[in-house]
């Protein structure tokens, strides 16, 4: 497993980085195809299909958030976020085809001279794929999500 942990951790790791460099294109490049990202508002789980939520989309609606983001036509963020992520807690589940993982996180946000954190729970649904990892499922599930939220449309 030490290996496998490894690999994940490494894979998590990646991702936060690349969202905190603002490389959206290559971290787009992270997702399988087909994958879904979920970012639930007001409760944990329910049908998002018939409620609102922060962020849902499969691989196409993912695909337009970053080119708004990466060509600059996100224009609530202009000025950029500048980010940085912390992943911790992270839990593995190998399920052969597909390895389920449960990760926290912290998102220290600085825009227009102000600062906030965005904290929650995530979990993957990852895909190997030669040597790394696909994600197939991603839900983010902040810990305020029953909260007014502030602007928003960077990526969690």
């Amino acid at each position: 497993m030490s290996g496998l942990r490894e690999k994940v951790e490494n894979f998590l790791y990646r991702e936060a980085r690349l969202m905190d460099e603002n490389r959206f294109i290559e971290w787009f490049e992270l997702f399988a195809d087909p994958c879904l990202y979920w970012v639930p508002a007001n409760e944990e789980d329910y049908d998002p299909n018939t409620h609102v939520s922060l962020f849902y989309g499969d691989r196409r609606i993912v695909n337009n958030h970053v080119l708004r983001l990466q060509e600059g036509k996100a224009f609530a963020q202009e000025p950029r976020s500048r980010m940085r992520r912390v992943v911790s807690n992270i839990e593995i589940e190998d399920g052969g085809e597909e390895v389920s993982v449960h990760a926290n996180f912290i998102i220290n946000e600085i825009r227009k001279h102000e600062q906030r954190y965005h904290t929650g729970r995530a979990h993957y649904k990852l895909v190997p794929e030669q040597d790394e990892f696909r994600i197939r499922y991603k839900k983010a599930v902040l810990v305020s999500l029953d909260e007014a939220q502030d602007n928003m449309t960077f990526l969690i």
